[in-house]
């Protein structure tokens, strides 16, 4: 068999592989046959296909766009700064179209949902860190957050 026809076949079962991820909402599959190990994961950049025996060489890793930068916020090092605990896009209400869980000059109390950051398909609950009142929202509806950014103050 050419070589070029074993480079198309194993980027058919990547292909293949990554479309399970979709199908499936898994983060990383793997699969081996023989000496052919491939893996395919999502949220980390890589995609490889080993064959030591058969001597192919690993794919490249896929290119990564850099993330936007944003300017840090005037109120980064304020007290009530609630801050991303990771990477993900923040939602300022539970589903499309619905209320946001606060607004500026809301009273919020210690433990109150405030926000939602989706990161790899799971919806993590921001939490006020303390009672108070809801001072300003940096964070915007639907948009990419880094961890430890600031998503709005709490007073």
């Amino acid at each position: 068999m050419a070589e070029s026809d074993k480079i198309e076949r194993d980027l058919d079962a990547i292909r293949a592989l990554a479309e399970v991820l979709d199908e499936t909402g898994l983060s990383e599959v793997e699969i081996e046959r023989g000496s052919l190990r491939l893996r395919v994961s999502r949220g980390v950049s890589t995609v490889s296909a080993q064959a030591p025996a058969a001597g192919h060489a690993p794919a490249q890793p896929a290119q990564q766009a850099p993330a936007p930068e944003t300017p840090g916020p005037v109120s980064n090092d304020h007290p009530g700064a609630v801050r991303s605990p990771m990477v993900g896009t923040a939602y300022l209400s539970p589903s499309p179209g619905a209320a946001p869980f606060v607004t500026v000059g809301a009273t919020v109390s210690q433990g109150q949902t405030v926000m939602i950051v989706e990161a790899m398909k799971t919806m993590n609950e921001i939490k006020a860190p303390s009672a108070g009142t809801v001072k300003e929202i940096l964070a915007r509806d639907a948009e990419p957050v880094e961890f430890d950014e600031v998503l709005l103050i709490v007073e």
